[in-house]
Order: C-alpha cells, then sequence, then structure tokens
C-alpha cells in the first residue's frame, strides 16, 4: 500500500499562474493548494508559471510538483514534458494524456473507437455561413478549457457570432449537437470515482460565470438518482478515464438525458481546486477535507515515462 506521506521530507512547488486565459483562476487554486499543503506540515514553494519556468525550477531545487495550472502550457502536456526532461515527479497525467484530454477533437474520437457514447460532432477548420448540423448546437474551441469560448446556438442568427468567439481561441472549431438533460460530473482520484454531481445553474447553462461565482449554480452532491444510473455513470467515467490513459486526479463531465441516457463530454484532467468547485465538494461528500484531498493528490506523483522513480518505498 501506498505510504500517505510519500514526499513528507520533499521540497515541493506547486505550479500556478501561468501563460493561458485561465490563468486566475490557476492562481486561486494552486493558492488553496499551497496552503493546504503547507499546514499540513509540508515544505511548500508556489512558482507563479512563466516563460522562464525551467530556471525557477532548477534554483528552487524542486523536487516534486504539484501542478495547479489551467488551460494551455499547463494542462495539455507541455509543462509535464519539461518535468520529465528534469526528472521532477509531478501530479496528475503524463504528456499524452494530458495532451489528448486537452484536445475535444482527438479526445471524443478516441471515446467513440472505445465505445463511449458522445454527442454527434463536426470538425470546422475555418467559418462556414451555415451550421453543418440541426440546431441546437454547442460551439467550442477545441483546446480551451473553463467553458471560454463556447456557445449554444439555437438559432441562426447567433452562429456567425458562435463561430467568431470560438475562432479566436483555437484553429479548430468543435461544432457539437446539445444534448439536453442534466449535467452530472465525475471525480476521479487515482482511479476510483468519487460521489457524482448534479450541476444546476440557476441561469443559461454551467459557463464560466455559473463556475467561478459563489450562488449562481446549485450543486447536488451526491446527485440523486437510482443505483443503476449512478453505477453506469461511475463506469462510463471511469472508462473515459482510462480510454485517455489518465492518472492521479481528474474530473469527467457528462450529460443525462431522459430520452438518450448518458453521453461523455470530456475528460478534464487538472480540475480546478477553488472554493467553488467540483472535486472538493465531491470529496467533502465522502468525508475527505481539502487538505487530506490536496494530499492524495499530492502523493500519486510520479514521472509517468523514461526512467520510473518507485512508486512505493
Amino acid at each position: 500500500m501506498q505510504e500517505i506521506r510519500r514526499f513528507a521530507n520533499a521540497k515541493v512547488g506547486v505550479l500556478l499562474g501561468g501563460l493561458s486565459k485561465e490563468r486566475e483562476i490557476s492562481i486561486k487554486t494552486g493558492t488553496a493548494i499551497a496552503d493546504a499543503l503547507a499546514e499540513r506540515g509540508y515544505q511548500v514553494e508556489t512558482l507563479d508559471v512563466s516563460r522562464d519556468i525551467c530556471t525557477q525550477l532548477t534554483e528552487k531545487t524542486i523536487e516534486v510538483a504539484f501542478i495547479a495550472l489551467h488551460g494551455r502550457w499547463g494542462e495539455d502536456g507541455t509543462i509535464q514534458g519539461l518535468l520529465e526532461i528534469l526528472q521532477i515527479p509531478y501530479t496528475g497525467s503524463g504528456v499524452t494524456a494530458s495532451a489528448i484530454a486537452m484536445d475535444k477533437i482527438i479526445s471524443k474520437r478516441l471515446f467513440i473507437d472505445a465505445g463511449l457514447p458522445t454527442p454527434p460532432f463536426t470538425t470546422l477548420r475555418e467559418p462556414i455561413p451555415n451550421p453543418p448540423r440541426l440546431l441546437p448546437l454547442v460551439v467550442k474551441p477545441a483546446s480551451e478549457g473553463s467553458t471560454i469560448g463556447v456557445t449554444i446556438v439555437r438559432t441562426l442568427e447567433t452562429w456567425q457570432k458562435a463561430l467568431d468567439a470560438a475562432f479566436e481561441l483555437d484553429q479548430r472549431i468543435l461544432v457539437e449537437d446539445f444534448i439536453d438533460g442534466k449535467e452530472i460530473t465525475a471525480s476521479i482520484l487515482n482511479g476510483n470515482p468519487l460521489p457524482l454531481i448534479h450541476i444546476e445553474p440557476k441561469k443559461g447553462f454551467y459557463d464560466y460565470t455559473s463556475k467561478y461565482t459563489p450562488g449562481k449554480t446549485l450543486y447536488h452532491v451526491p446527485a440523486s438518482l437510482d443505483p443503476d444510473t449512478e453505477n453506469l455513470l461511475k463506469e462510463l467515467a471511469v472508462k473515459a478515464y482510462k480510454t485517455l490513459e489518465c492518472s492521479g486526479c481528474a474530473r469527467v463531465d457528462m450529460i443525462l438525458s431522459e430520452e438518450t441516457g448518458p453521453t461523455v463530454l470530456e475528460v478534464n484532467t487538472i480540475p480546478g481546486m477553488t472554493p467553488t468547485s467540483l472535486v472538493p465538494k465531491a470529496a467533502q461528500a465522502v468525508g475527505m477535507s481539502f487538505g487530506e484531498l490536496a494530499e492524495a493528490i499530492l502523493n500519486d506523483a510520479s514521472l509517468k515515462t523514461g526512467q520510473r522513480e518507485e512508486r512505493t518505498k
């Protein structure tokens, strides 16, 4: 069995901030994690990730990295590759899994290949005058998080505006059939599902504002589902996690439709850890404090490729 305080004597670098559009949320996530680990007796150093991150890691003699970065250059395999080169163990998924999960189009192709239900979609590389599928549709950049650049298109009048918003952020756009149903998320901690959460925005859909503004969304933890449906959703979430070969902590977002059943939308390999974030809520439902959650994620850190360290001592 893995020792609970595997990195008790190591210098922990919490990587936060970064260069993506999710910088503000990353700072909140990283600060909360750093504070929690410090309270539990870890030697913690926060590193605001910029283009000199390699120098920072070396000069501060970081021995294990807790990645609290969201979006590009943090969640997409790039920082993971740097840490592999430097032989610094890190939290979360490896290079390949991180890159694939960040790319919603490639992820969905793998979901389909694995037999996982996912909404039908079309990929666009340039704007087109008319929608390629029947409305309503969801338009989203291929590689962004926190619902940045996402639009639900219900009328032809909003089609072009949705494309403009998405193409400002990415060269490839996912145009996905809109599935009406309950928004369900499954947090996976080191391969094991935590209680499901039913997300109920008070207005509109679960966009950036609803995610990060206290009081804008109702969270039903655990989700009020019959046992068979709950088990099915957990099985789908774990299968999606394993299909992308994720590790550590991740979150699988799904829609539960009364007409078509469950569908898998995407996997988030570095979920938020802010006061309104979902993974801490799911962990709390099984009696796990924020500090215990942060410690569990930290102590699963490892190198994923090349020369492997001993995972148990």
